[in-house]
C-alpha cells in the first residue's frame, strides 16, 4: 500500500479523482481515499498546511492503513539559483530549518535528544522518480537535493540567503521534512517531490498563485508514472 499526501487539496485532488473502487475514511480531521491509483493500492490525503498536519497525516497513514512507502507531494520555493520556476526537486535529505535549541548548545536545525536531524529519502524511489520525471515532464528540468522545512512561506531574500548558506538546501516548504521524520521513525522509505513555484525571496507572493498550478500538473504526472513503475 502506497501513502500519498499533499497539504492542500489542489494537490491532491486530480490524484483524487482518478482513483478508483475508491472509499473515503475521516480520521483526525482528515479525509484519506483508499482505492486503486495507476494499477497500485494507494491512500491519497491532503494533510493540511504545516508540519504538524503532515507529521499527524503520515503516522495515519501507517497506523490505519498499514501503508509501506510514503509519497509526499507539493510545490516548494527554490533556495538553489540553477533551479528555476517550473522544475522538480526530488529529496535526497530533508530537514526542519526552524528547530532552534542553540540555548541548549546544539545547532540550528539539530533535534535534541536525536540520533539525526538529517532524514534521508530511500535512494531507489529517488532515481525511479527522476526517471519517471524525465520521460513525462521533458518540457522541465529535475533536480535531486535537499528540502528544508519549517512553519514559515519564505518570502524574503536576508532569510533566503541564510538558508541556502547555513543548511545548503535546494528548495524550502512547509511540511516534507516532518513527513520525513515520522517515516524515518517507522522504518518506512519515503520520497519528497516539490515542484517550484516562486523563488522564496520579496517576489515569491506574486509568483506563487501565477504558477501554482503548472507546478501542481508537472507533479500529478510525475506521480502517477511513478506509481505505474514501482
Amino acid at each position: 500500500m502506497i501513502g500519498i499526501i499533499g497539504a492542500m487539496e489542489e494537490e491532491v485532488a486530480i490524484l483524487k479523482d482518478r482513483m478508483e473502487n475508491c472509499t473515503v475514511t475521516t480520521i483526525a480531521s482528515m479525509d484519506f481515499y483508499e482505492g486503486i491509483l495507476s494499477g497500485k493500492e494507494a491512500v491519497v490525503c491532503r494533510s493540511g498546511i504545516g508540519k504538524v498536519n503532515a507529521a499527524v497525516c503520515t503516522q495515519v497513514l501507517l497506523d490505519r492503513f498499514n501503508v509501506d512507502t510514503v509519497i509526499n507531494t507539493g510545490i516548494a520555493g527554490s533556495l538553489n539559483s540553477t533551479i528555476d520556476i517550473g522544475d522538480i526537486v526530488l529529496s535526497v535529505d530533508t530537514l526542519q530549518h526552524d528547530v532552534d535549541a542553540k540555548g541548549f548548545g546544539y545547532e540550528p536545525g539539530v533535534i535534541p535528544r536525536m540520533e539525526t536531524s538529517i532524514f534521508k529519502a530511500d535512494e531507489w524511489l529517488v532515481a525511479l522518480a527522476k526517471e519517471c520525471c524525465e520521460r513525462v515532464n521533458p518540457d522541465i528540468k529535475v533536480f535531486t537535493g535537499r528540502v528544508l522545512s519549517g512553519d514559515q512561506f519564505i518570502s524574503d531574500k536576508i532569510l533566503k540567503a541564510r538558508l541556502t548558506s547555513f543548511f545548503r538546501g535546494d528548495c524550502t516548504e512547509m511540511e516534507g521534512a516532518a513527513v520525513a521524520q515520522a517515516a524515518y521513525l517507522n522504518h518506512i522509505p519515503f520520497v519528497i517531490i516539490r515542484a517550484i513555484s516562486d523563488k522564496a525571496d520579496d517576489s515569491a507572493t506574486e509568483d506563487y498563485p501565477v504558477f501554482e498550478k503548472k507546478a501542481i500538473a508537472h507533479c500529478v504526472a510525475l506521480v502517477t508514472e511513478l506509481l505505474n513503475k514501482m
